[in-house]
């Protein structure tokens, strides 16, 4: 049970895959924990199914008003312009790099570990995503393999990854896993 642990999901404030923002979200909240979204501008962020417009999410806290120290642990949601956008803001690599450097928990799920490539912190790890990033995870040090969830302990935290909305019940359950 995650009773009295916040969780951050980190999203961009347009391209999140809604489906894998959501899931994961009542998943938290359904093991007593409580999300908070994270995002590099305030106001709403854009959901998407896929290519299309989805629904708008009120973004609860910006990376420059948090820190990872208010959290017990990250869900890095994915979709292909949610990371891509992420990865190129300073401030949201740092907030995903201090996770790690703490030993907290992360989640993140299909082209979210293009910002863990970022943050310089699969190296030596073993995971899985969409499979279009094995060989920038390879390249970045990182053991990629083809799996519905990944859950790896080595290094300082556990890391757990899937490929997909398809993995996204054993993602879920991973994840809070992890996070209890």
């Amino acid at each position: 049970m995650l009773d009295g642990k916040t969780i951050a999901f980190l999203v961009a404030p347009e391209g999140v895959e809604q489906v894998e923002l959501t899931e994961p979200w009542k998943a938290v909240k359904q093991a007593g924990g409580t999300p908070r979204l994270v995002s590099t501008a305030s106001g709403q962020a854009q959901g998407f199914n896929h290519l299309d417009k989805a629904d708008t999410f009120a973004v609860d806290d910006t990376v420059d008003d948090v820190d990872a120290a208010s959290f017990d642990g990250l869900v890095l949601p994915g979709g292909v312009a949610n990371p891509d956008f992420l990865r190129t803001v300073p401030q949201a690599v740092r907030f995903v790099r201090a996770f790690f450097d703490s030993g907290k928990p992360v989640a993140a799920i299909c082209h979210a570990p293009w910002t863990l490539i970022e943050a310089d912190v699969v190296r030596g790890r073993t995971l899985t995503s969409w499979p279009s990033l094995q060989t920038d995870l390879r390249n970045a040090g990182a053991t990629w393999v083809d799996k519905e969830v990944v859950v790896c302990t080595e290094g300082p935290n556990t890391l757990v990854t899937s490929r997909k909305p398809d993995d996204l019940k054993a993602f879920c359950q991973a994840a809070t896993d992890a996070f209890s």
